[in-house]
């Protein structure tokens, strides 16, 4: 019989609306061999390596009438060419053009009648480049790593031969009688599972709100569109380990403190008041086992913890911020102050879909009153990486925006740079480039500051 769907799997899903798409993914910038590199051997390559993960050929099959979770069933119609797009932009395509693509590409929802992801190779950029762009529900993949479609595409060298392609043969799909007697079986045998969930999402939920005060007032919180803007940023890995030196400070809290900093310019810039006590509250999953993460080959999910940091904004002096934020990151640390992840995800808009739908979207809501914006750091590989012969040069992940929210910030390393990725409501956040801009600003007055 097929596999059910985790509830937290289903929760991503009933969080999904036309406004808020629940997909991640990222941007690879790409410089290809000699041979260059064309949709027809990204193909061959996604085609060779997918039997590494199945779930990628089977799409979400929901019971009638909503009788049980739904379960994964093989795509009997799966189209390769459907999900690996060949795209492009007039010659020579700017990195602006390119980011226009990006939000208009992440913008749309995946189809839930296929396996719920994407890929697009980007033809006609300057410099002999070319970009991919992939799209993947968290459905699917592991939510927090952002960039997890090309891992099973990833390479230490260029010159790595899969042998013969796999023959795939869909399995029957069955009938939706077989479906309701598999989920009224499962029920019989395992009674407390639906009741479990619940149970859980309660008491972490009564946690949570007893945990956190309610976040401070936000340009930041608002209900977004339908559409979104991408930016990005790419700074020198060598200024974080400098950073990290300092006493019982993280890589992890240099990128906070970046992104605080960056936000209290931008913010200035904008003529929004900040106040010395002024703090933005960030929403910040990290690892907490070692070990690469799931986007580069990784255990998926167990590594991660989440966490509630204020970003103290209307501090002007970056060491003290850097500071502040590397104490708060260790209190969180401590044994029982770091709120479980599951309880977040059913407050952030991720509600999971079990007995009581109206409880889901009522959980929804809270978001924007427990934070103000997602930042997540999934830390990658520091040495080149290959995609079918083309060398991986810059990779900017995207994380989604949950009701209530109009940004996120996606950030990741890779052979000696960290790169983020902004994605955000395109009404709500029209200047998002200058954000952008103001993250290099921001890391290099960290750098520069006295301690």
């Amino acid at each position: 019989m097929p596999d059910r769907l985790h509830p937290m799997d289903v929760s991503f899903l009933s969080a999904e609306t036309p406004t808020t798409p629940m997909h991640v993914g990222g941007l690879a910038l790409l410089e290809p061999s000699a041979q260059g590199l064309d949709v027809a051997a990204l193909r061959r390559r996604v085609e060779q390596r997918i039997a590494l993960v199945p779930r990628f050929r089977q799409r979400v099959r929901s019971l009638p009438a909503g009788l049980g979770q739904p379960v994964w069933v093989d795509d009997t119609r799966f189209d390769l060419a459907y999900h690996v797009r060949r795209t492009g932009l007039p010659t020579p395509g700017t990195d602006a053009q390119l980011r226009t693509l990006v939000g208009r590409l992440i913008s749309v929802p995946l189809d839930r009648s296929r396996p719920l992801w994407e890929l697009y190779l980007v033809e006609g950029l300057a410099d002999g480049r070319v970009a991919v762009i992939t799209k993947s529900h968290p459905a699917l993949v592991d939510g927090v790593s952002g960039v997890d479609l090309l891992h099973v595409l990833l390479d230490d060298s260029p010159a790595t031969a899969d042998g013969v392609t796999p023959v795939w043969r869909p399995a029957p799909e069955p009938g939706p009688a077989e479906l309701v007697l598999h989920s009224a079986v499962d029920f019989v045998r395992h009674p407390t599972h639906a009741v479990s969930a619940v149970k859980t999402g309660v008491l972490g939920a009564g946690r949570l709100l007893t945990a956190a005060r309610p976040a401070p007032a936000s340009p930041l919180n608002a209900e977004p569109g339908r559409q979104r803007r991408f930016a990005d940023a790419k700074t020198d890995l060598a200024h974080y380990r400098t950073l990290r030196s300092r006493p019982n400070v993280t890589v992890n809290d240099v990128v906070l403190a970046t992104v605080a900093g960056a936000l209290r310019q931008w913010l200035q810039y904008r003529g929004t008041p900040v106040r010395p006590d002024s703090v933005l509250r960030a929403l910040v999953p990290t690892s907490v086992r070692g070990g690469p993460p799931a986007a580069f080959g990784g255990e998926v999910g167990a590594s991660v913890a989440t966490s509630l940091v204020d970003l103290p904004i209307g501090e002007q002096n970056p060491t003290v911020r850097l500071t502040q934020i590397a104490y708060a990151m260790r209190a969180h640390a401590e044994p029982g102050r770091r709120v479980g992840a599951d309880a977040l995800v059913r407050l952030s808009g991720f509600a999971p879909a079990t007995l009581n739908a109206m409880a889901a979207r009522a959980a929804s809501g809270l978001s924007r009153r427990l934070f103000n914006l997602v930042v997540t750091n999934a830390p990658g590989p520091q040495r080149p990486l290959f995609v079918a012969g083309a060398r991986l040069r810059e990779i900017y992940p995207f994380v989604p925006l949950a009701a209530g929210q109009t940004l996120a910030i996606g950030v990741t390393s890779y052979d000696g740079q960290v790169y983020y990725g902004l994605n955000a409501d395109w009404d709500a956040v029209p200047d998002l480039d200058v954000l952008a801009g103001l993250l290099a600003e921001s890391i290099d007055e960290l750098t520069e500051a006295k301690v």
